[in-house]
């Protein structure tokens, strides 16, 4: 297993992860666990490779992404039965989500021979897309563009480390480097509420 393998694997649990958790909270039956799981798994990597036209999907091309999804879907299911999760456990799941499928959507673009600004946005579309679609799906207001927390700057925070790491060391240490920093950013983020500045416009009540 290559370790671009091992890290779209390792995303797609983790967001089928959070799908589920997300499931539980609107108290969905199975299926509608099932699919939210699955949609949040792959719903990024899917809108990379149609924009890139890579042909099939790489859920399409490697089904035991779909069992992937599915089985991390069944046993957090199981899990929130036995220990109830935290109230932020859809985050930090979301947050690790977020780091391997944004690097694995970057180095994907990247072995296209994309250029850098192209490699950046495929990355973050990569990590971003499939948690949007979820939140969406739930009728929640998405985590990227939830009260300016650093979502997307996470990304491209760890994007671009990866690829000025990679241009003076191998790209699986780089690789790991850019994940830590993507998963870090998004968890101090949520654990100290660092945020982005946000433009108001002030209302006037002459008019």
């Amino acid at each position: 297993m290559t370790l671009l393998h091992f890290f779209t694997l390792a995303g797609v649990a983790v967001f089928a992860a959070s799908g589920a958790l997300a499931a539980g909270r609107r108290a969905l039956d199975p299926i509608g666990v099932l699919v939210l799981a699955i949609v949040t798994a792959t719903g990024g990597g899917t809108l990379r490779d149609l924009l890139m036209d890579r042909h099939p999907v790489f859920w399409i091309a490697d089904p035991s992404f779909i069992a992937i999804s599915i089985l991390a879907a069944a046993a957090t299911w199981a899990w929130v039965h036995r220990f109830p999760p935290p109230d932020k456990a859809l985050q930090y799941a979301d947050a690790l989500g977020l780091a391997f499928f944004s690097i694995a959507g970057a180095r994907i673009a990247e072995a296209a021979g994309l250029s850098a600004p192209i490699i950046v946005i495929m990355g973050a579309l990569t990590g971003c897309a499939g948690g949007l679609i979820r939140d969406v799906l739930v009728a929640e207001v998405p985590l990227i563009f939830r009260q300016s927390e650093l979502y997307v700057t996470a990304c491209l925070a760890g994007i671009g480390a990866y690829l000025l790491l990679a241009m003076i060391i191998p790209p699986e240490p780089a690789s790991m480097i850019g994940i830590i920093a993507i998963a870090l950013i998004r968890i101090a983020s949520i654990r100290w509420r660092i945020t982005l500045p946000v433009l108001r416009i002030p209302h006037d009540d002459r008019r």
